[in-house]
């Protein structure tokens, strides 16, 4: 895939979502590759006109915070940059101009291997940056991860890692029960101090903590965050929230409580992976209620089979099988297990959330501006004048028709 600009400004009209409404019939104006101007087409000011005919719903690029793979491709198993880059274009044509990519649960020497291969094609700006889902997790709540592969709380493997990252770590996913991870103090050192200290941020998952323990984690977390100078974010998040946790229950509130309460007061943001597999529309719509978009990252969790038939593949060590559209676990006797990851694009997630009754509004704004935000990017993530020109165009039920990234149309030459 490749791309092409116009030297002249370009002109996108039809429905505009921008952050805080939707424009019925609206113009987004791009040049030099930023957003210059964003209304309603009766207010366009006489130099840009005319208006062009509408082309349809027009969205800012979405940013995936959680994303293993695509197209066939999976970063947790890629060996050259050929291979990540075959991910990121099958997301890229869905919408899906900024994404993170995500490793899993290996080997020492693995992790730093796919983190420096991964930091390559960020330098390349085709990635925002990089995601460990471990090794620090409960072997209890590993999910499609290999238990044996987990790790105490090791501090210098989390500056190894960003060592080899070169500025592209951005989240780790950790479980703050497990020893060495949150149980610091003031400057003592510990994963969370050594994450806030690269520039990352603790995310907390596949864990079987308690509601005390998550708290305690956020509190510290929060801390650490608000006193860095070395990251632009402020709250931690919570990967893929109910999934890979301790079940939320009226006498054991777990972490699914703690991470509501934490996102309602502004400390956190919680991650959905709301693809009608793996939470419940019902689900979806009360986390929207209790938090709000603004504390919200929809991402999709994707597996090398997004956007793939159904068959066997990887994720990490783990084999999958995908089937009817549900990518699970596969177990030496080829029984099925734990889901393995998504097979969604972030469009589908979107789409989903707003069959499922959430405004269009919110829901972009969970699928683009708050994982933004998560990055600490402000030139990103909305169609607001001064951000990069990353834009999406679909049709009426939300499928993509055009995709726009830094001001240049995505081409299938």
């Amino acid at each position: 895939m490749t791309a092409a600009t116009d030297p002249v400004p370009t002109l996108v009209r039809g429905r505009v979502v921008t952050p805080s409404r939707v424009l019925g019939d609206g113009v987004v104006v791009v040049e030099q590759g930023v957003v210059t101007w964003v209304g309603r087409t009766e207010n366009l000011p006489d130099g840009w006109g005319p208006a062009p005919e509408p082309a349809g719903t027009v969205l800012p690029g979405l940013v995936d915070l959680h994303c293993h793979g695509g197209g066939g491709a999976s970063f947790p198993d890629a060996t050259d940059a050929a291979t990540v880059h075959r991910a990121v274009v099958e997301h890229r044509r869905h919408g899906t101009t900024s994404l993170v990519a995500s490793l899993v649960t290996a080997p020492r020497d693995v992790l730093l291997a796919r983190t420096a291969l991964l930091a390559d094609v960020a330098d390349a700006g085709d990635l925002a940056g990089i995601h460990l889902e471990g090794p620090f997790l409960s072997a209890a709540r590993c999910g499609a991860q290999n238990p044996d592969d987990m790790l105490t709380g090791d501090p210098d493997l989390v500056a190894e890692v960003a060592r080899a990252a070169r500025g592209h770590l951005v989240t780790m996913t950790v479980a703050p029960e497990v020893p060495g991870v949150a149980d610091g103090g003031g400057d003592a050192d510990d994963v969370l101090a050594a994450l806030v200290g690269a520039g990352a941020v603790p995310s907390i998952g596949h864990t079987d903590a308690s509601a005390e323990q998550v708290e305690a984690a956020v509190d510290r977390g929060f801390d650490l965050l608000a006193a860095a100078s070395s990251t632009l974010a402020v709250r931690l998040t919570a990967t893929h929230l109910f999934n890979g946790m301790r079940p939320l229950h009226h006498r054991d509130p777990g972490p699914i409580a703690a991470c509501l309460a934490a996102g309602a007061r502004g400390e956190l943001v919680v991650e959905l992976v709301a693809d009608g597999t793996h939470l419940a529309d019902g689900t979806v719509r009360t986390v929207f209620d209790v938090v709000g978009a603004d504390a919200i990252a929809l991402v999709t969790d994707a597996m090398a089979a997004a956007g793939m038939p159904d068959g066997d593949y990887r994720l990490g060590p783990m084999a999958v099988r995908v089937a009817e559209g549900v990518a699970r676990i596969v177990d030496e006797e080829g029984a099925s297990g734990a889901i393995a990851g998504g097979v969604a694009h972030l469009l589908d997630v979107v789409r989903q959330v707003v069959a499922a009754g959430i405004p269009l509004v919110d829901a972009v704004r969970a699928g683009a501006t708050t994982p933004a935000e998560v990055l600490g990017r402000r030139d990103i993530g909305a169609l607001v004048v001064g951000r990069r020109a990353d834009i999406l165009v679909t049709d009426d039920d939300l499928r993509p028709v055009r995709v726009m990234r830094g001001g240049r149309w995505l081409t299938d030459d």
